[in-house]
């Protein structure tokens, strides 16, 4: 016999790990313990080796379902005292946090079979979880995950689930939240004006009697409230939007299970996969025709945010409904997702008719992931529940603890202490007091989490961001943190290097809307030669005039005017039939000339984002947008793959000159024929670029690959040529994955 020690870190704690190790050691015929610390887990096996290897391949290829192993360290104990069974003992603490923290999780198969079993005491209980399901992030305060330090603490367990609780064999053994009606956190159905109209599953039933009806309600979900309403109902759809005021913007739908998402969409198998998973994500997949869906969901766009139920609530609720409900966050423009029903109150009355609440609280809002599969890969476009805190295991122990804000858009913040590097959630947009003011507590929560206080603090490099105004506090409050700052489409590059552990000199493609550049202007069509520590720029997108600043953001015909204003004189502008002249007055055009010529409130940007914009006014397919990558939206459904062509343009003196393909798209006037062929053009830039830096791994990132047909044809013209090739999957593209490239320079 001998005696093993087993040390365990990663997501290891709150999933059922300790339960999972018992019962393979008995399964085994192995004596010993196990037990959590502020680190991970440890494992002492008393055995024979041979039982040693079979538990540890065990252990190795089918962890519990929810666990991840970042690091897992044996060795052999000499002198090691004779144990007679296997326990699961006292936990203790280590000097410092360090324990992975893990998302949220949808309802497993078991606890639906429990929900809908009439002889199980937790039938038709809405807050049903267990070891392998349910709330985690949501609703924890600190590490450990122990249920006082959840907002779980307040109930005290029955006896019926303390029994559960205290049994090894049981699933929810050690689940910290989990309750049942008669102990547990209840439902409470509200009027608009505050009055109490139904409890519990009485509640959930009256809920889907007022959405058949036409009604909008906020119903609270895992990680904050969703608005929801019949996706059937043309009327309730547009009554969301008016009341809203969000013109088009795509909403999720949320459908019962797969079958009923097969009826309304065409979905691959992959991406049957993800809806499925345990995470389950909202996913973009392609509407099918002519069916009783909203025409409002996602006007003039052929693809539609889907995800399935993920809690109990939904389950229940799904019993009493005939189709998919819109889901859509809820809150108010530039605000976080709502986490509390008296905010819904003050804030929504205008918006919701009635409010679903149960009264468990959510301590750290978490909004819905979102994914879109590109050529079998599941790229993230929103991090968030299900995937979110995310970990990187770093295989250097830092020094220093390092903390990164982000950008403004997208926001999230990241942190690296010890071996860990950890994303947050999604934030959002810093656009209001209310989002700055949920970033900060989102900082502090992490702070809390791990007694982390920063050494080195990164962030972007535009003086304006509330997250680079934030970083400069927190200086100011404490003069020894080193404060770095980082060019932002630099970051983009290094986001994608951190999550493929590149540490080697690449070429890096950054191309998306906005950034703050060395040079004062608008960066966005940037092309770099960079590794860890540094960046040349080495080509980018000749800079061209924004008409009115941020106005011209949301006005792609100003975009397009401006570069009208590049190539033509004024005289030969006013005389052509182009749909982008034809969005304005004679007297307008005249005006923003005189602005173009003078350089009035025109900065200069190099943005592809903003080229995305101006061939969508070029081809008529929109003059102004109501929501960030509208354009880009639009321009990938008129892709035609058989089109081939691609627009002139000239690389010369470390700049991209698009004048000629300006001059040939007023030539065109089929949307698919201009569409495809500026795609293409796009295509055969970075190809250009490529092969001019054949010695360098390619690294692409930034919100313009955000778009599917880009990243399709990318992916298949550099796997074909055999290009080392790399690009965000795990780490969004757009600004949500910057603050892992900011920390990744200091690591």
């Amino acid at each position: 016999m001998k005696s093993f020690l087993i040390q365990i870190t990663g997501i290891v704690q709150g999933v059922g790990f300790r339960p999972f190790v018992y019962n393979l050691a008995i399964k085994h015929n192995i004596k010993g313990w196990v037990n959590n610390d502020d680190r991970g887990v440890n494992i002492l096996l008393y055995c024979l080796e041979s039982e040693a290897i079979n538990f540890m391949k065990e252990l190795e290829l089918n962890p519990p379902k929810l666990a991840i192993i970042h690091k897992l360290k044996i060795k052999e104990i000499i002198n090691q005292k004779e144990y007679k069974n296997f326990e699961i003992v006292e936990s203790f603490n280590c000097n410092s946090k360090s324990t992975i923290i893990s998302p949220d999780i949808s309802i497993c198969d078991d606890c639906i079979d429990d929900i809908n079993d009439l002889d199980n005491f937790r039938y038709s209980y809405c807050l049903t979880n267990c070891i392998n399901c349910g709330p985690r992030y949501s609703i924890i305060t600190t590490v450990p995950y122990d249920r006082v330090n959840t907002s779980m603490a307040s109930f005290e367990m029955c006896e019926d689930c303390k029994k559960e609780y205290k049994d090894p064999r049981n699933r929810r053994y050690h689940a910290q939240p989990i309750s049942c009606e008669k102990c547990g956190p209840n439902l409470t159905l509200y009027s608009s004006n505050r009055d109490i109209i139904k409890y519990n599953n009485e509640a959930i039933k009256e809920v889907a009697t007022l959405i058949k009806k036409g009604f909008i309600i906020a119903i609270k979900g895992m990680g904050g409230f969703h608005l929801i309403c019949d996706a059937l109902n043309e009327k309730s759809v547009n009554k969301l939007r008016v009341n809203k005021n969000r013109p088009t913007k795509p909403y999720a739908v949320m459908f019962k299970d797969l079958k009923s998402i097969k009826e309304y969409t065409n979905i691959t198998l992959k991406e049957e996969e993800i809806l499925s998973s345990k995470e389950k994500p909202i996913v973009l997949v392609n509407k099918k025709g002519n069916t009783a869906l909203s025409s409002k969901i996602a006007p003039n766009v052929n693809r539609i945010g889907c995800f399935i139920s993920y809690t109990p609530l939904h389950h229940l609720l799904f019993k009493y409904l005939d189709g998919p409900i819109i889901a859509t966050s809820a809150n108010l423009k530039d605000e976080p997702i709502i986490k509390d029903k008296d905010e819904v109150f003050a804030k929504l009355e205008h918006i919701v008719d009635f409010i679903l609440d149960f009264n468990r609280d959510i301590v750290n809002a978490c909004d819905d992931s979102v994914i879109q599969v590109v050529r079998n890969r599941n790229i993230k476009l929103r991090n968030a529940r299900g995937y979110a805190p995310t970990s990187i295991k770093l295989e250097n122990k830092l020094e220093k603890k390092i903390l990164a804000m982000g950008a403004n858009q997208k926001s999230t913040i990241s942190l690296a202490f010890e071996n860990n590097l950890i994303l947050s959630p999604h934030i959002g947009d810093l656009n209001s007091i209310e989002s700055v003011e949920y970033f900060e507590r989102t900082i502090n929560t992490f702070k809390n989490f791990y007694d982390f206080e920063p050494q080195i603090i990164v962030c972007d490099k535009h003086p304006n961001y509330e997250s680079t105004k934030f970083a400069f506090k927190l200086k100011n409050i404490n003069p020894k943190i080193e404060l770095v700052q980082v060019q932002h489409h630099y970051a983009h590059i290094l986001s994608v290097m951190a999550e493929h552990k590149l540490d080697k000199e690449v070429l890096g493609i950054a191309f998306d809307g906005t950034g703050y550049g060395d040079d004062g202007n608008i960066w966005g069509g940037e092309v770099f030669i960079a590794n860890k520590s540094t960046y040349k720029r080495v080509n980018h997108i000749k800079y061209f005039k924004l008409l009115g600043g941020e106005m011209a953001v949301k006005e792609p015909k100003r975009v397009a005017l401006s570069l009208l204003f590049d190539n033509f004189t004024l005289d030969e502008i006013l005389l052509m039939d182009n749909s982008c002249v034809k969005a304005f007055k004679i007297n307008e055009i005249k005006m923003f000339h005189t602005m173009w010529q003078k350089a009035l409130n025109t900065p200069l940007t190099s943005s592809i984002g903003r080229l995305f914009d101006a061939l969508a006014s070029f081809a008529d397919i929109l003059q102004t947008q109501s929501y960030e990558g509208e354009t880009g939206l639009q321009i990938e459904q008129y892709y035609e793959a058989s089109i081939k062509e691609n627009y002139s343009y000239e690389i010369s003196h470390n700049q991209i000159d698009l004048s000629l393909m300006i001059k040939e798209i007023i030539l065109d006037n089929d949307k698919k024929l201009i569409c495809s062929k500026f795609i293409n053009t796009i295509v055969k830039i970075i190809e250009d670029l490529s092969n001019t830096y054949k010695n360098l791994p390619l690294v692409i990132s930034g919100g313009v690959f955000q778009n599917r047909i880009l990243l399709e044809i990318l992916i298949d013209k550099f796997e074909k040529q055999g290009r080392e090739f790399y690009f965000n999957i795990d780490i969004p593209a757009n600004d949500g994955g910057l603050s892992i490239g900011q920390i990744y320079h200091k690591i």
